[in-house]
Parts: C-alpha cells; structure tokens; sequence
C-alpha cells in the first residue's frame, strides 16, 4: 500500500525491532503487492541516525522523488525501512558541531533527547532519569562521573544481551573482554575527562590537532561518552538488523518473486545495514543487483580482505561484495566532518588508543578508523574510482567496488545537519539508477 506522504508509488515500509524481527504484516503486503503492482526494480532505502518515522519517510520522499522523472520508463517500486535509531536532539548530529558548556539551570538531556533514549532503549526509563539527574547537576566528586558510566553500561547493555552480541566484532579490539569497547570500560574519570578535552580542541580549531583553547569540561566529556555509547549501541543494531532482518526478508522475496531486481540504498548507519544484508542473503539468492552506500558511517576497509595495519586479519564484510550481482557504490564526501574529524574517535571505543586527542583523519589512526563516507571504500583490489561528474556520464562497473566522489553535491547546502545528512541530490538519485542500470 503506498503511503499518502510519499511522493513515489508503489511504496512499502518494512518496520524492523532492535533484534532484525520484522513486522509481519508490513512483510506479507510487501512479498504480495510486489508481483501484483508489476514491480521490476525494487529500491529498498534504510536510514541512518533518527529520532522517528517521520524523519526516515521524510528523507526517502526527498531522496526518491526524482527517480520517476529519471527512469521514466522503468517499472520501479520503493521500500523504506525503518528500524530503532536515534540521534541527539540538543545538536546538529549528524554533522558534529559541539554545544558550548551546559549551564547549571539547563537541562543537558531536554525532553527530546530523554524522549528518544526511551524509544530505542525500551524498559530503562529509571535509567535514563538518573543520567539526566547527574548531568544536569555536574556534582563535583569522581564517584558522580564513576556512577554516570555505569548507568551508561546499562543503558546500552555492556555486555549486549541477545542476538546484538554477535555484531560487534568490527567495533571492538581483538581480545578485549565482552565485546566491550574502550569507552566503557575502567576509569570513567579519565574517559570523560579525555572527551572533554576532545570537545574542547574541536571547538576551538574545528578539528582534533591536540591543543585545546576551549577550557575542557568534564560533565561535557560525560555528555559526549553517553552520545558515543548510544551510536556505539545503533551501529551494533544496524549489523543484527541487517543480517537477520533485511538479509533474511530478501531471500523470502527471491523465493516469491525471483525476478524482481533488488537495489539497496543506505545512509549513514543505514549503509552499514544493508551492507550487513548481504551476510543474511540465503545461499545462490542472486536478486540483489545493486549496493549503493551514500556517507556510511562503518570502516573504510569493512570489504578488505587483508588489513593494512595487520595483515593477519580481514575486514568485516570481506568478500560480501560478491553476493551482489552488479556493482557496489560507495559515495563518499571530504565535506563530511562527522565522519572525518569524528569518526576516528572510534579508535578510544575500540581500546586501541591511550588518548582521543590528535585524531585527525590524516593520523594514523585517522587511517586506521577512517569512515566509508569520508574517503570511500580502501584496501579492496581492483576498486574503481569516479568523480561524481564521470561517473553519471559512463557507465558503471557492472562488479566489484565502486567509489564515486560526491563532494560537489554533498558539502552542506540547506542540509539542516550539514554535509553528512546532504544526500537529497537529483545527481545521487542518478547514481543509484546507473549502479543497477535501471532506465
């Protein structure tokens, strides 16, 4: 059934719980209307960072509009997935612009942000109500900060419970104990104090180059460790969502409707979901024609099969690529901040790091954690690489990995988040039809 606010048609959702369970109902519409509204083409959009439906089916109107327009002869249908995310509603992230200090009288949490962490952390409400308590009053003593992050181990289920638990191994480093990234274990004095002194540096200069003007403020740190343990939580959500939800939902449409052609699309943390689709994919399911990435928020060498930094060791989604029967795209900005400054900060999730400060894309460790959506795919032989202008004027690999650079199109615009929410291109939409080679 299309949706009323949608400006293409025939259009589905498929709504998906922080396990990858579908909701049934929305299945079963999708694996009967697809056959009887004559569909050849099925776009399926997954979103990143978001605070509710509204904002997801927003994003896909816009972005999808111009596919009719584009194709106009192609026998398209559209999928929007929606799944538990969430982004702080106190800044503009996705595009990281810190807030000055919070002062004693304001709320650190308002009723957005504390509203959000209920929806996607269903049952901790007391939780919640007890981090917002210590940081809106910044008591003084290190057993306040000790305490805030162990609510915040609770809040995000260090170590996860279920099936999330299995999708955390490109987050963490190899050994540690639990799956549990740097952040969250040991001193939480020393890690706030750490992200403080982060904050302060990027607000001052705009990037981490290790001199901070800004005096650091150790309840900011804190603040910053609970929105970093919340998109550590999301990107272990998008991996379980993806592989056992849209990966698993996928073969059940090869099996109704073998000639559909799947092409899938995903922003942000949405890349990383319908990346982790592939995985899902029963064996000889050859539906999936296209993968097009657009700022993904997940490792740059995820498709690697060896590790610049330890050649021992391969990239998470190494190989997955060839499940898709066409190209994998990835479109990539040096515009995006929240991927290239911010990004990196992963390195102090993963324990690899003594400090977060000096981080910049450009260190070593820049390298090491860099994002797909800043510098595109690496480490993968035989990758292609346009610039937007080419690649919309040849035509596209027909296999292998794909990166197109899109920093004419994605570098701010009326984007309300910046550059890394600024995908709503005409020239976008574009290549998501070339990379299926839908006309």
């Amino acid at each position: 059934m299309a949706d009323p606010d949608m400006s293409v048609t025939p259009y589905w959702e498929l709504t998906f719980d922080a396990d990858g369970d579908v909701d049934a109902g929305q299945r079963d519409r999708l694996l009967d209307g697809v056959g009887k509204r004559g569909v050849a083409d099925l776009v399926v959009f997954a979103h990143g960072w978001n605070n509710d439906r509204s904002g997801a089916t927003g994003l896909y109107s816009r972005f999808l509009a111009p596919f009719p327009p584009l194709a106009p002869h192609a026998e398209l249908g559209y999928v929007g997935v929606l799944w538990p995310s969430m982004r702080f509603s106190d800044e503009p992230i996705p595009d990281f612009k810190p807030v000055p200090a919070v002062a004693p009288s304001r709320p650190a949490l308002d009723k957005n942000t504390r509203h959000a962490l209920l929806e996607v952390f269903p049952g901790r409400a007391t939780i919640v109500e007890q981090l917002a308590r210590l940081l809106d009053q910044r008591p003084d003593e290190s057993a306040s900060l000790e305490e805030f992050g162990r609510l915040v181990r609770l809040l995000v289920e260090v170590p996860p419970q279920g099936p999330q638990g299995a999708f955390t191994a490109d987050t963490i480093a190899e050994g540690v104990p639990e799956g549990t990234p740097g952040m969250l274990r040991g001193d939480a004095v020393t890690v706030c104090a750490d992200f403080a002194a982060a904050l302060a540096e990027v607000e001052t200069t705009g990037e981490m180059t290790g001199a901070a003007v800004t005096p650091p403020q150790v309840w900011d740190g804190a603040h910053e460790l609970l929105r970093q343990a919340t998109y550590f939580a999301m990107k272990r959500r998008a991996g379980t969502v993806g592989e056992r939800g849209l990966g698993r939902l996928l073969g059940q449409l090869a099996r109704t409707a073998p000639d559909v052609r799947v092409h899938l699309v995903g922003h942000s943390f949405g890349a990383r979901l319908v990346s982790f689709a592939l995985r899902g994919l029963p064996e000889g399911v050859r539906t999936v024609k296209s993968v097009t990435l657009l700022q993904a928020a997940f490792s740059h060498y995820a498709f690697a099969a060896r590790l610049p930094h330890d050649t021992r060791a391969s990239g998470v989604l190494n190989g997955q690529q060839k499940r898709i029967d066409g190209p994998l795209v990835c479109c990539h900005s040096k515009h995006d901040s929240a991927l290239g400054t911010i990004y990196p900060l992963a390195s102090r999730m993963a324990g690899d790091a003594r400090t977060v400060l000096g981080l910049s894309v450009n260190s070593l460790l820049g390298a090491k954690w860099g994002a797909l959506g800043y510098g595109g795919i690496q480490a993968v032989r035989g990758t292609r690489s346009f610039r937007l202008a080419d690649a919309l004027k040849a035509q596209l690999p027909t296999s292998g990995c794909v990166n197109i650079d899109a920093a004419a199109v994605v570098r701010r615009g009326g984007a309300p988040s910046g550059a890394h929410s600024d995908i709503c291109h005409r020239e976008l939409a574009g290549v998501v039809l070339a990379a299926g080679r839908i006309v």
